[in-house]
């Protein structure tokens, strides 16, 4: 697994309905959501590593600091970026932006930690069992 700072992972939507805030219910307007901004910059930076990652390994999201600095109407193509800048260990750190058909609607900091799936659900579940 070589993970380095500069591995860059892409995602992209398209604004609907059902990504608005409206009906995500983060907002009462037919533009695109805040929380969908999230989802689409998290699905970058695991694109950005998902191929290096050997079969025994995961990341989940530990930190996610943005702006989200302008709205996207229904119809608009988003594309979301993301850059690792930082590696210590099993923690990386992305630089993440947004953009639509106009230009930059978001960017920040996202970190994800690298975890083995098997140990880190039976922490889950000891958890639930408490």
């Amino acid at each position: 697994m070589e993970l380095t700072v500069g591995m860059q992972g892409h995602a992209e939507t398209v604004v609907v309905q059902e990504n608005t805030a409206a009906a995500m219910g983060s907002g009462l307007l037919p533009v695109f959501a805040t929380p969908a901004m999230v989802a689409l910059m998290e699905a970058a930076a695991v694109n950005a590593i998902e191929s290096k990652l050997d079969e025994n390994s995961g990341s989940v999201g530990i930190r996610l600091s943005i702006t989200h600095d302008a709205a996207s109407p229904i119809g608009a193509h988003i594309r979301a970026e993301a850059t690792i800048t930082a590696v210590e260990g099993r923690k990386l750190t992305f630089a993440v932006k947004a953009f639509d058909d106009a230009g930059q609607i978001g960017g920040g900091v996202h970190e994800r930690f690298i975890i083995f799936p098997e140990k880190f659900m039976a922490k889950v579940q000891n958890r639930g069992a408490n």
